[in-house]
C-alpha cells in the first residue's frame, strides 16, 4: 500500500471510529485498562514538552505550531500559558472537539487558532513547531517528507515524538501486546532514532534535549531539535 493511502486511512480513521475512541482516551472519562495506560503515557509526553518550554522562560508570546493537535491536549495548556498557538489536525472531527475543549477551558481567546490541514499543507513560520504522536501512523519515507516540511516552518526549534524501533518493541508489536488490534487503530509504524536524527541534521538542526516515555502499552521517543 502506498503512502497516499496511508494518509487517507489516517484521515478516515480519525473522522470515524477512531474519533470516539481517542476522544475518550484523551479525556477524563472511564476507559479500559489499555486505553488508560495510553492516556497516561500520552499525557506524560505532553507534560515533558510543556516542562521544556516553561524551563526556557520565554513561553509567553512565543509562536508555536502544534501539528497534529488532536483534541488539543497540548495546544490548550500552551495557550493558557499565553503562547500564540496555531493548531492543526488532518481530522475535522478532532479539530471540532479541540475547539469545544478550548472554549470550555479558555473562553474567548485570540492566541489559539485551529485549522483542518494535513502536515504537508501547513504554511507559515513559527518559533517552535511541535508534532506529537503523529509519525507512528506513517512509514519512513512519508515521515521523512513530513519532518522536512515541518523543519521548513520552524524558525528556531522542532519537537517530535515517535515510536522507536527496537527489537523488543518490534517483537511486542508482532504478538499483539504493543498496540490494539487492527480493528481498533491505524497501522503503527516504528522509526529508528538514527534515521529521525539524520533527517533533522540534514535540515539544519541539532538535538538539544531528549526523553523516553514508556508505559505498558505506550512507547514514545521525544526529541527537541534546535536550528544551527
Amino acid at each position: 500500500m502506498n503512502t497516499v493511502n496511508d494518509k487517507a486511512i489516517v484521515k478516515d480513521y480519525f473522522n470515524a471510529t477512531g474519533f470516539d475512541r481517542w476522544r475518550r482516551i484523551y479525556g477524563d472519562g472511564e476507559v479500559n485498562r489499555v486505553q488508560q495506560d495510553i492516556r497516561i503515557g500520552h499525557q506524560q509526553t505532553v507534560d515533558k514538552v510543556i516542562s521544556w518550554l516553561e524551563a526556557d522562560g520565554n513561553l509567553s508570546g512565543l509562536s508555536i505550531c502544534d501539528a497534529g493537535c488532536g483534541v488539543g491536549s497540548l495546544s490548550i495548556p500552551l495557550a493558557k500559558a499565553s503562547a500564540i498557538v496555531f493548531a492543526s489536525d488532518i481530522s475535522q472531527k478532532m479539530v471540532g472537539e479541540a475547539q469545544v475543549r478550548a472554549k470550555e477551558s479558555l473562553g474567548n481567546t485570540d492566541n489559539l487558532s485551529f485549522m483542518v490541514k494535513d502536515l504537508e499543507g501547513l504554511g507559515g513560520s513559527y518559533h517552535t513547531v511541535i508534532c506529537l504522536d503523529v509519525l507512528i501512523h506513517y512509514p519512513q519515507d512519508k515521515a521523512a517528507e513530513m519532518i522536512t516540511h515541518l523543519a521548513s516552518l520552524a524558525e528556531s526549534r522542532l519537537i517530535l515524538s515517535f515510536a522507536p524501533k527496537t527489537l523488543l518493541l518490534t517483537a511486542l508489536k508482532k504478538i499483539g501486546e504493543f498496540f490494539p488490534g487492527p480493528s481498533k487503530t491505524t497501522r503503527a509504524y516504528q522509526h529508528r532514532e538514527a534515521d529521525i536524527v539524520n533527517i533533522l541534521v540534514n535540515n539544519g538542526f541539532s538535538i538539544q534535549r531528549q526523553e523516553m516515555t514508556s508505559t505498558r502499552f505506550y512507547y514514545s521517543r521525544l526529541l527537541e531539535a534546535i536550528r544551527k
